[in-house]
C-alpha cells in the first residue's frame, strides 16, 4: 500500500558539489529534503521513480554518477544511475533515509498503457510504501532556456501545477504525449505514473504543492501526496 508520495524535480545542481562556494540550488533543495522526509515517515520501503532510456528496476547498490555534469569527484564504476535515479537516492541519503530503496525507471516515452502497468505493480505491493517521484515541467520557459522560448509552457505548466496542487490524479495520468514532449517535460512519463498509481489505489489524495518556480527556464515543482 502507497501511504504517500513525494514530488521533486532533478536538476544536476540538486547535487551540492556542483554548485560552487554560492549554493544557488539552497532553496529548492531544502524544499524536495523537506518533502521526502515527510513521506518517508512510518514507511518501510521508498521506491524511487524517474524517467530514463528504458522502463525497469535499477540497481540499488549503483550510486549517484555525478561526473558527467562537470565534478572532479570519483567516477562511479560501473556506470551510475540515470540522473533523475542519482538525484532521488541523493535526495534521501539529505532526508536521513536509511532503509531500503528500490529504483525503478519510467522510459521517457512511455504511453499510458505502460505506465498503468507500473503503476499496477507498485499499488499491489505491501505496505506501507512511499514513492519518491523525479520530475520536471516545460524546459522552454525564457530565451535562455535549454529548450528556448515556446509561449505554450506557460498555460501548461500552470495546468500541471494546478493538477498537482489539487490532487488531480486523472490529469496527471492524462497529461498530452505530443504537447509535452514538444514541451521538452522530462516529468511527464513519471507525473503520470504517480497519477495513474492514485487512481489504481482509489485513495483519497490529500495534495499539498509546497514549491514552484522556474528558474533557468524550466518548471520545478514539489509537492508532497498523502493517501487516505
Amino acid at each position: 500500500m502507497i501511504t504517500a508520495a513525494a514530488l521533486c524535480p532533478h536538476p544536476p545542481l540538486l547535487f551540492r558539489e556542483l554548485t560552487g562556494q554560492q549554493d544557488v540550488a539552497a532553496e529548492l533543495r531544502a524544499a524536495c529534503v523537506d518533502v521526502v522526509r515527510r513521506a518517508t515517515e512510518g514507511c518501510d520501503l521508498v521506491v524511487v521513480v524517474g524517467g530514463a532510456d528504458r522502463s525497469g528496476p535499477w540497481d540499488p547498490s549503483l550510486a549517484p554518477d555525478v561526473r558527467p555534469f562537470g565534478t572532479t569527484g570519483r567516477r562511479v564504476v560501473p556506470a551510475g544511475l540515470p540522473l533523475s535515479l542519482g538525484v532521488g537516492r541523493r535526495l534521501l541519503d539529505d532526508a536521513g533515509w536509511t532503509g531500503p530503496v528500490e529504483p525503478a525507471a519510467v522510459a521517457w516515452d512511455a504511453g499510458r498503457e505502460e505506465v498503468d502497468g507500473i503503476a499496477a505493480e507498485l499499488v499491489a505491493r505491501p505496505g506501507p510504501v512511499a514513492l519518491l517521484v523525479l520530475g520536471e515541467g516545460s524546459t522552454r520557459r525564457g530565451q535562455t532556456a535549454p529548450g528556448f522560448l515556446d509561449p505554450r509552457a506557460f498555460p501548461f505548466d500552470d495546468a500541471l501545477a494546478a493538477a498537482v496542487g489539487a490532487g488531480d490524479a486523472q490529469a496527471l495520468a492524462g497529461l498530452d504525449p505530443v504537447l509535452a514532449g514538444e514541451l521538452m517535460v522530462l516529468g511527464r512519463a513519471a507525473f503520470g505514473v504517480l497519477g495513474a498509481c492514485a487512481l489504481a489505489a482509489g485513495a483519497e489524495v490529500r495534495p499539498a504543492l509546497t514549491y514552484r518556480d522556474d528558474p533557468f527556464g524550466v518548471s520545478y515543482l514539489v509537492a508532497l501526496w498523502s493517501f487516505a
